[in-house]
């Protein structure tokens, strides 16, 4: 095995499918976001700690997530994911994620940042009261983390966006793709699409809550937030 991927816990291999690309045939990054969500739920329930943590009344919520693309894969190729825990820095667990082709070249890096929270008060939890040290070492840190975006201001172009029953996940509230999608398809460009993401999730929004998406060029992309009456609910940095 490629010893950059011993360090990884768990993999699945797939194929990159017609309704999950670009225009040009290339995958998007929120369709990469989906098979992030889909092999974290799959390793945490291979250990016990994914969808059974429901029983204790806990909930995982995902802080930050980044994604960073060399190259991305096209319709119809075969790719290799693989995750795993990356240790705890106070209240956020970290996972990593690293997708091949077949031939073991690395394409997309991702880095998510994880709050372990009361199902009912939404307040968080010690993440080591609940991971298994053979799964998340509370020891390890992460080569990388995704950051705090600062907020940034000037002259936005603002755009409504009203949460549709496709946009909500099984928690009754937005999914955290759904986000990046919204911004993905305000952000597009056929010229130069983006091929590296930065989302912070700050709060929650539900079916048929409406919500302001502000976007604002930077000098290498953009920067999108978006807000329910003021409140924010992401900010994310595309280029």
């Amino acid at each position: 095995m490629n010893k950059d991927l011993r360090g990884f816990q768990f993999s699945i291999e797939a194929e990159v499918q017609s309704f999950q690309v670009r225009p040009d045939g290339k995958i998007w990054l929120h369709a990469l976001a989906d098979w992030f969500q889909e092999i974290a739920w799959r390793h945490a329930n291979s250990g016990g700690f994914g969808t059974e943590i429901n029983q204790s009344q806990l909930m995982w919520a995902l802080a930050r997530l980044e994604i960073k693309a060399k190259k991305l894969p096209t319709w119809g190729d075969n790719f290799k994911l693989y995750t795993a825990g990356r240790g705890v820095n106070k209240i956020f667990a970290f996972r990593e994620f690293l997708l091949t082709d077949s031939e073991g070249e690395k394409l997309v890096e991702g880095m998510s940042s994880w709050l372990l929270l009361d199902s009912a008060t939404k307040r968080p939890k010690n993440p080591e009261v609940v991971l298994p040290e053979s799964l998340f070492d509370p020891k390890l840190k992460p080569n990388w983390e995704p950051e705090k975006i600062r907020v940034l201001n000037g002259d936005f172009s603002i755009r409504h966006k009203k949460v549709e029953p496709t946009d909500v996940d099984l928690y009754q509230h937005v999914n955290n793709t759904s986000y990046l999608r919204w911004a993905e398809n305000i952000t597009y460009s056929e010229r130069e699409p983006a091929k590296h993401c930065l989302i912070n999730y700050l709060s929650e929004s539900h079916l048929g809550d409406e919500l302001d998406i502000r976007q604002l060029p930077t000098g290498s992309g953009h920067y999108l937030e978006g807000a329910i009456q003021g409140i924010k609910v992401f900010t994310s940095l595309w280029n």
